[in-house]
C-alpha cells in the first residue's frame, strides 16, 4: 500500500427499485472535495500517467465499466517512495480511491464497453475562474516516462 493512498471498497446496496452505493462521507475521512465531474472513457484507452503538486484526487469506479488502475509513489520522503500499486476496479469492484499529490495515478478502460468514474479533487480546476496554471505532470507525454501501463 502507498502512504497517504486511501482505498476503500464500496457496497452496492440493490433492491427491487435498483441500486444504491454510498460514494463518500464526510464522517469517514478529513478529506474535503471542492468540484465533481464524470468521465467516461473508452475500451482499451489509458488516461494518464500524470500526478498533481497540490491537488488530491478522490476517484469513484462503480460502473457501468472496469478499470486497470495504475499508482506510484514519487511523495518526498515518503517510505513508500519508488513502489508501485495495480488494482482492478469498477464494476465487479466498486471502489474509491484517494491519490495524494505525488502519487502518479493512470488508468485502462479493461472492458468492452465505456467505462465511467467520478472524480472528486480537492482543487479546482484551473483555480478560481480557470486562471490559474493546470497542477500536473503530465508522464504520459514524455518519451522517457518510466510509468508505463
Amino acid at each position: 500500500m502507498i502512504k497517504n493512498v486511501v482505498v476503500k471498497n464500496l457496497n452496492k446496496y440493490e433492491d427491487m427499485r435498483g441500486v444504491l452505493t454510498e460514494i463518500y462521507r464526510d464522517d469517514e475521512t478529513e478529506y474535503r472535495p471542492v468540484m465533481a465531474y464524470v468521465s467516461s472513457t473508452k475500451p482499451g484507452i489509458i488516461r494518464g500517467p500524470h500526478e498533481h503538486v497540490k491537488q488530491t484526487d478522490c476517484f469513484i469506479f462503480l460502473g457501468p465499466g472496469s478499470f486497470e488502475l495504475h499508482l506510484w509513489d514519487r511523495q518526498p520522503g515518503s517510505e513508500t517512495n519508488g513502489e508501485h500499486m495495480k488494482l482492478e476496479v469498477g464494476e465487479k469492484n466498486p471502489t474509491m480511491v484517494i491519490v495524494p499529490p505525488g502519487v502518479v495515478h493512470a488508468y485502462k478502460c479493461v472492458s468492452k464497453y465505456d467505462a465511467y468514474t467520478i472524480n472528486l479533487p480537492d482543487k479546482l480546476y484551473r483555480g478560481e475562474d480557470k486562471k490559474e496554471k493546470i497542477d500536473e505532470i503530465r508522464w504520459e507525454e514524455m518519451e522517457d516516462s518510466p510509468y508505463k501501463v
